[in-house]
């Protein structure tokens, strides 16, 4: 099987580290709306996750704040087809990552950046409910935010390779 060269500029370690990354947020993405769509249909349901009264996962996902940010409720019905649980959108951002890491064009890697730093703001936002209002640790949370961190890092050092290889072109 022949590797696909890389761009100039691009990091070598940047694809592998995304593809580990996006699969890593996927799994805790996927395991996270089972936790959540067990609890609903049994209160009595016990996550791995669930470690303390004050370490549980499923307290965190079942809380208004594991819906549309807890923002959307605001807006709209609680039982809304808007309302999506965040682990769903967490299976769809990581999933949009891995594909658009695939492409080596400025454009993704600005929608990758752009991409970051908003799933970096929810991050900080839930981390700080998580904290302050819930006065809960989410094992899996806390893991899906240092996975944004990291794509963020990630999607950056793409787009500035990227960006040096346009310069490196145009004065070469």
């Amino acid at each position: 099987m022949a590797s696909r060269k890389l761009p100039v500029g691009l990091p070598e370690w940047e694809r592998s580290a995304r593809a580990v990354l996006c699969c890593l947020g996927i799994v805790l993405s996927v395991y996270a709306l089972h936790v959540e769509l067990s609890r609903e249909s049994n209160p009595e349901y016990r996550a791995f996750c669930d470690l303390a009264e004050s370490v549980s996962c499923s307290k965190v996902f079942t809380s208004r704040w594991g819906r549309g940010f807890g923002l959307l409720q605001v807006f709209i019905a609680k039982d809304s087809a808007l309302n999506q649980p965040n682990s769903l959108l967490g299976i769809v951002f990581y999933t949009v990552q891995l594909g658009l890491g695939q492409m080596a064009s400025r454009k993704a890697a600005q929608v990758l950046v752009m991409m970051s730093w908003l799933s970096t703001l929810g991050s900080v936002y839930l981390a700080a409910i998580l904290v302050l209002v819930l006065g809960d640790f989410c094992v899996v949370c806390v893991s899906t935010y240092l996975i944004n961190f990291a794509l963020l890092y990630t999607n950056l050092k793409r787009r500035t390779g990227l960006e040096g290889t346009l310069k490196t072109e145009k004065t070469g």
